[in-house]
């Protein structure tokens, strides 16, 4: 979480305008603090900017909120500093309140008024407000189920390199939900989000080495992506490997765990 509120805090920075003298003091003040973990002192800066009605410092406030760094966790505090950002047009607001509203934080559980929030993110080109959007499409959850709408906005979020939107727009493709079924489609997009790391697109695409689907039937393959998804802790992993290695030679599972390993030390580069 921290890595990502960093980022958060360097785009607010490279983002806000007009940037006074006072406001950049005062956020590289707040950004210094929290840094090394003195989120006290950090949650008091962000207030200052956001009581002034700093968009960006609203919406990372009502994150420390979230999480409960320099304050005592509260959602319904989250929620109203989300919304006092979001209402000014910031996109990472609009798709965390959206996010409030769909697990009912701070908030009665509200899957149109997720819907309305993430729909004002995503047509700013926000990633994960579409995929966020996609997700409920494809749900039905505060919007009519529509799975060529699902498709849309994973897509969008997959052109972007979200991994998990990569995945889900794969899965929809094996599945030919919104758009003509195709193998080779979500093999290509269970690829691209599995060496991103994606721990369900390791999985599918061991799978669909198992059965040949999309790409040639490939034993060895699809035991290496079966161990490297275990790696990554998806849950059900194992279990398959296992499965497919009383169907395979013990050479094939030596080559198999020797390209697992190759891979992984490469970072899933070239996989």
């Amino acid at each position: 979480m921290k890595s990502f509120l960093m980022t958060l805090i360097t785009a607010c920075l490279l983002t806000a305008a007009p940037i006074t003298i006072t406001y950049a003091q005062n956020f590289d003040k707040a950004v210094k603090a929290y840094d090394p973990g003195d989120y006290t002192t950090a949650a008091k800066e962000f207030r200052l900017l956001a009581e002034q009605g700093d968009a960006g410092a609203q919406n990372i406030l009502g994150l420390m909120y979230d999480q409960g760094e320099g304050v005592t966790q509260d959602y319904v505090e989250a929620v109203l500093w989300h919304r006092l950002a979001a209402e000014q047009g910031d996109a990472d607001a609009q798709n965390n309140l959206g996010y409030m509203y769909s697990k009912g934080q701070g908030v009665p559980q509200n899957y149109t008024e997720a819907v309305r929030w993430y729909q004002l993110a995503a047509e700013q080109g926000h990633t994960s407000a579409q995929f966020n959007l996609g997700y409920r499409y494809s749900k039905g959850q505060g919007a009519p189920q529509n799975y060529a709408e699902a498709v849309r906005w994973y897509r969008l979020a997959a052109e972007q390199g979200d991994a998990d939107a990569q995945n889900n727009l794969g899965y929809m493709y094996y599945k030919g939900q919104g758009v003509p079924q195709n193998y080779t489609e979500a093999v290509r997009w269970y690829q691209l989000s599995a060496k991103q790391g994606n721990a369900s697109a390791q999985f599918n695409l061991g799978y669909r080495y198992s059965f040949g689907e999309g790409v040639p039937q490939d034993y060895v393959l699809a035991h290496m992506w079966f161990n490297i998804a275990a790696a990554s802790g998806y849950e059900n992993a194992l279990k398959a490997r296992d499965l497919h290695a009383s169907l395979m030679t013990s050479n094939q599972i030596a080559e198999a765990q020797q390209h697992a390993r190759d891979c992984m030390a490469r970072g899933l580069k070239g996989c």
